[in-house]
């Protein structure tokens, strides 16, 4: 059913599910997987080369994000493609999708509760709407 599998991330520790999904759903559907970091260069725009060690420190850390995505394909026996790039995370998630035919895209959502659940969370909720394959959002509540 899917051949290629994008697994972005943040780092974060909601993150960590949704990359347990991807990783699985890849080796269910001997898929590859990729794993994404974007360093968003909207804040950084302001700081790049005033601030090179600060852009060093979210490159490393985007490393670090993705390295989670490598040892999660590793231990499922999948290849896994990793990358850190930089631009404005959701059209930096849609270019990944288009340059790299990709089939679907596993991501967190933020754990929200009252009125706030009904919300995905920005990012999950605008690549829901912009890319043209289907998005699987995994909550953090199913961890």
């Amino acid at each position: 059913m899917y051949s290629e599998i994008l697994a972005p991330t943040d780092g974060s520790e909601r993150s960590a599910e949704a990359i347990r999904h991807a990783a699985y759903l890849a080796d269910e559907c001997d898929a590859g997987l990729h794993g994404l970091f974007v360093t968003d260069s909207g804040p950084l725009e302001h700081v790049d080369g005033k601030y090179p060690e600060a852009v060093s420190q979210i490159e490393a850390a985007g490393e670090q994000a993705v390295a989670r995505v490598a040892d999660a394909g590793d231990a499922r026996g999948v290849e896994t493609t990793t990358s850190v790039v930089s631009g404005t995370v959701p059209q930096a998630i849609v270019e990944y999708v288009d340059d790299r035919d990709i089939d679907v895209v596993v991501m967190a959502t933020h754990s929200r509760e009252g009125v706030r659940r009904h919300f995905l969370g920005s990012t999950t909720e605008r690549i829901i709407r912009i890319v043209d394959v289907p998005v699987l959002a995994v909550s953090d509540a199913s961890t």
